[in-house]
């Protein structure tokens, strides 16, 4: 093997990168190829051609086997420079890749969102180099590049520490210096067999390609890992990453099998992004629903109840109820009907429906009753179906509006519950439209309506993704064509831009993915539109027509909030569990400065209270600035501070959340007025200069 010295030198891959020697080497690779496997070398391949067309209608014919970085050059050397990787007919392929297909040809640089991956791919391997030079005993897994950022897996005796990881992480800049290059090689199964003799996890994944399938490693100097690619020129360019921290995975995702160690990481072209992203880092942390869920009484799980089952205190009960009764009222004003439905049901609702079929890991298990099998619900639909077939209904009653808030229930692996965001029983604001076809796009509309009206009051700017047919979808193929269509238009007609999701529909039908973005830019899974011509086909729905003949109707399925406990989980991140005063648990604490202002005191919670507005007062013998902190750490919104001076005047000393210190005197009425307007309105955060006249003293 050449040493890593003698590598030619690359210049700096983001400034003056030339990547003139790794022509030179890529050639070497191919001719050892050749010699060893009986390929041709690159460009050689009888005389047959590509053809590639680039982003200004230009076509480049090059003989098929050119190198990427080839045709890149021959676009221009400053482009080469600047060059990642390029995208042919979208699938990304690294500069040292053998071209052998015509299509559309682009350059990807650091402005585009997949070299951004491309360079955490690189990272990933730069981060398994560095482990096995420092562990050579390290059994290594899997290192994909993951949203913001990649991971690895490892087989180790003892689990990495955070000394670990800065040792690693130091370990790795040294492989960077050493501007390896990423070194491509195509071989057979039979050869990949005999490379990872000594590691069992990558024969593994080996034992799953057919012995004539075309397999690929790369080699960043001693490293050499089993992977498709694509990759970056060298490890250099690895400039601005940081290693994050380590958690137990599970090999292959299977609670049964091994456990692994994962190191995740996160890396960027610039030190700004990645600045930003490791302030965005502590920034979570300090949101964190599960901290501010102890902190703020808000919520708590318990081992003899079962995880992922989650406990509401009446602080959060408090909050719950409020977007509950919002919601209701809204949904009501729509046009919905609310049902209830039970939570267990027999579970030949779910043959009908095809949950046992397609769902059925996700499902808790059986239990008989009576000689029945009962199961329960991990969806409201079947429920709401039986509601709507309990009589004969006609075109005229269309379309009907169905609404729950319906608890199910959903087997989650131990592993990946996580607080209130992954649970294994939730309640969910379920609804269900049936309609005849021609209403479809409006009800659709009007949905899309709802959507927006709901989200606005909760602060959450939204992007919208459009999820079609899975693997395990039910239906004909035609069927769902026609409904992705029909969502599609819906939105284009409205100006709505959207994302496709690939594969990400449900089961039974394709729908819209509305992802809520958070204060530190983060997305959140929230309300989603399903439209489905399964299940109607399936239970055998039917209306009367204005023909008086039977006819199928379309059934659409959304929530609002989704997952009532994913939905205030994320909500608590999302304010940093300051509630605007509408969802607050406890709106204004009155605090008197002494006890002989406390019966003033309560009688200004009296007739708060009787004002709708939850007000508690902390007449405690501790001291007034404990207290006073202690409203702070409850994160209340308004603290109402009584002295003898204000007991006199009708007023408070006010101070309102966020604002410090910061003290003013107010009227009492004019307090009142102004926090029953904000909780009508459901203002998003308390706000002292509109409506509220301080007194002159």
């Amino acid at each position: 093997m050449t040493p890593a010295g003698a590598w030619p030198s690359f210049g700096d891959p983001l400034d003056n990168p030339t990547n003139d020697g790794m022509s030179q080497m890529a050639r070497e690779s191919n001719e050892t190829d050749v010699e060893e496997n009986g390929a041709p070398p690159a460009g050689t391949n009888g005389g047959e051609m590509v053809s590639l067309r680039l982003p200004n209608g230009d076509v480049r014919e090059v003989p098929t086997e050119t190198l990427a970085r080839d045709v890149v050059a021959g676009i221009g050397e400053r482009l080469l420079k600047d060059a990642i990787a390029v995208s042919l007919d979208g699938e990304i392929l690294d500069l040292m890749t053998p071209l052998r297909a015509s299509g559309d040809f682009r350059v990807l640089t650091a402005r585009d969102a997949a070299a951004l991956e491309v360079l955490r791919h690189s990272g990933a391997h730069i981060l398994a180099t560095a482990v096995r030079r420092l562990r050579p005993d390290a059994k290594i897994g899997f290192g994909p590049a993951i949203e913001d950022g990649f991971y690895y897996d490892f087989e180790v005796d003892q689990p990495f520490t955070p000394e670990d990881l800065e040792t690693f992480e130091s370990e790795m800049r040294r492989v960077v210096a050493d501007r390896l290059p990423f070194v491509r090689k195509e071989l057979s199964n039979a050869e990949a067999r005999v490379r990872f003799a000594d590691d069992p996890l990558k024969l593994e994944r080996l034992a799953e390609f057919s012995d004539d399938e075309i397999i690929s490693t790369y080699t960043d100097g001693p490293f050499v890992d089993l992977c498709r690619g694509p990759h970056v020129p060298d490890t250099s360019y690895l400039k601005h990453f940081k290693l994050l921290n380590t958690a137990g995975a599970y090999w292959r995702g299977d609670e049964k099998r091994q456990m692994l160690q994962r190191i995740y990481a996160t890396a960027w072209f610039k030190k700004d992004d990645l600045d930003a992203y490791l302030h965005r880092l502590e920034e979570a942390k300090r949101r964190d629903h599960r901290v501010l869920g102890q902190a703020l009484d808000l919520f708590s799980t318990d081992a003899r109840v079962g995880p992922g089952l989650i406990l509401w205190h009446p602080r959060g009960a408090t909050v719950r109820n409020e977007i509950e009764t919002f919601e209701r009222e809204l949904i009501l004003r729509h046009g919905y009907e609310l049902v209830y439905t039970p939570h267990i049901v027999n579970e030949k609702l779910f043959e009908i429906s095809g949950h046992l079929e397609s769902f059925k890991a996700g499902m808790f298990g059986s239990m008989e009753i009576d000689g029945h099998v009962y199961r329960p619900k991990p969806m409201n639909c079947p429920g709401h179906i039986c509601i709507y077939q309990a009589k004969q209904r006609s075109y005229r009653e269309l379309p009907i509006r169905y609404a729950e808030f319906g608890t199910v229930y959903r087997y989650e692996r131990s592993g990946v519950l996580h607080g209130m965001l992954r649970v294994r029983g939730f309640t969910q604001d379920d609804a269900h439209v049936f309609c005849t076809p021609a209403q479809v796009e409006t009800e659709v509309g009007r949905l899309l309506d709802l959507v927006d009206e709901m989200l606005a009051v909760f602060g959450y700017p939204y992007t919208v993704e459009l999820s079609t047919r899975p693997e395990n979808a039910i239906g004909t193929a035609e069927e769902w064509e026609v409904a992705e269509r029909t969502l599609a238009e819906v939105l284009e007609r409205r100006g709505q831009e959207y994302t496709i999701d690939e594969g990400g529909g449900a089961f039974y039908g394709p729908k819209l993915d509305f992802k809520l973005i958070d204060a530190i830019g983060r997305k959140w899974q929230g309300p989603t539109v399903q439209l489905d011509p399964n299940l109607p086909e399936r239970f055998d729905l039917e209306y009367t027509g204005s023909d008086n003949a039977a006819h199928r109707p379309v059934m659409l399925h959304r929530v609002l909030v989704g997952s009532m406990e994913r939905f205030v989980g994320g909500l608590i991140e999302h304010y940093a569990g300051a509630f605007p005063v509408w969802l607050a648990p406890e709106q204004v604490r009155v605090i008197p400065i002494s006890e002989e202002n406390a019966p003033m005191c309560q009688q200004l919670v009296q007739r708060m209270k009787q004002a709708g507005i939850r007000a508690t007062l902390d007449a405690r013998p501790d001291t007034l600035n404990y207290r006073i902190r202690e409203g702070e750490m409850l994160k209340i919104p308004y603290m109402a501070v009584v002295g003898k001076r204000e007991a006199e005047g009708g007023t408070i000393a006010l101070r309102v959340r966020g604002t410090g210190k910061k003290q003013e005197i107010v009227a009492v009425d004019s307090f009142i007025d102004r926090v029953k307007s904000e909780i009508a309105s459901r203002a998003l955060a308390p706000n002292m200069a509109a409506g509220i006249e301080p007194v002159s003293v």
